[in-house]
């Protein structure tokens, strides 16, 4: 599968997600925020992929692999939500280069990555295809991004 709009369906582009904004200006220089800010945002915005993404995200590397996976799944629902709102229809692109779509994109990453830690392998495949169908590129650009965020705080 190479991740290229063969079926000439057009790509989904999401308008901004309640909570996003908010997530992003409240720490303009790339720092991820607290846990006390994650869960005052999710209650705020609970539909906002992005903010579930980021409990993930926070949980995993605490090393909470089934609270990441719940997290994520939340965020994965509300993804698909979206993408249906947004004219989806079960397929074609979803790039990671329209902003509004990282949210949802992260929350799938974040859903495959604690699936695999679980040992669910149908989903972790199913999961890459999905985000290969939506942007080929997606799942290398969040695991750089992720390498060079880690990297830059070892040394802290």
């Amino acid at each position: 599968m190479t991740g290229e709009n063969l079926l000439g369906v057009p790509p989904t582009l999401l308008n901004p997600e309640p909570g996003s904004i908010e997530v992003l200006s409240s720490h303009p220089d790339g720092s991820s925020p607290s846990q006390v800010e994650l869960e005052l945002l999710v209650q705020r915005f609970p539909t906002s992929s992005l903010v579930w993404a980021l409990l993930s995200d926070r949980a995993f590397e605490a090393g909470q692999i089934i609270p990441s996976y719940a997290f994520a799944r939340v965020g994965y629902h509300r993804g698909l939500d979206a993408l249906r709102k947004g004219g989806w229809r079960g397929q074609g692109p979803v790039p990671w280069s329209h902003e509004p779509n990282r949210g949802v994109l992260r929350a799938l990453y974040a859903l495959r990555r604690a699936a695999e830690q679980i040992g669910e392998t149908d989903e972790v495949t199913r999961l890459t295809e999905f985000l290969i169908g939506a942007d080929a590129t997606v799942i290398q650009t969040i695991e750089t991004a992720h390498y060079r965020a880690a990297a830059s705080t070892e040394g802290l």
